[in-house]
């Protein structure tokens, strides 16, 4: 009798666990914000905010607050791309 309650429990116990999300970036503001939260039942609570325009603005959001304000990664900031590479013969 205790192999079966075992086993029920052990799958139930695989369908209540969190699932773990993947953290999107939103490559159309330049600035994250990234929250401290406390944990819930799969673990922390952390999440990134990229809703900002400019870096004082983050930092004005998240004073108070458990969070830090980071340069996104994926923003595709006003840079000349890189100058194109030319490929020469060679004349033997």
């Amino acid at each position: 009798m205790r192999l079966p309650i075992l086993t029920l429990t052990a799958i139930a116990a695989l369908f209540v666990a969190a699932d773990a999300r993947a953290q999107t970036y939103d490559p159309r503001y330049p600035v994250c914000m990234h929250v401290f939260a406390p944990g819930g039942f799969g673990g922390g609570g952390d999440y990134f905010d990229c809703s900002f325009t400019s870096l004082p603005q983050c930092q004005a959001t998240a004073s108070g607050r458990a969070a830090s304000c980071d340069v996104n990664p994926y923003y595709a900031f006003n840079e000349p791309p890189p100058p194109a590479r030319r490929r020469h013969k060679k004349v033997q």
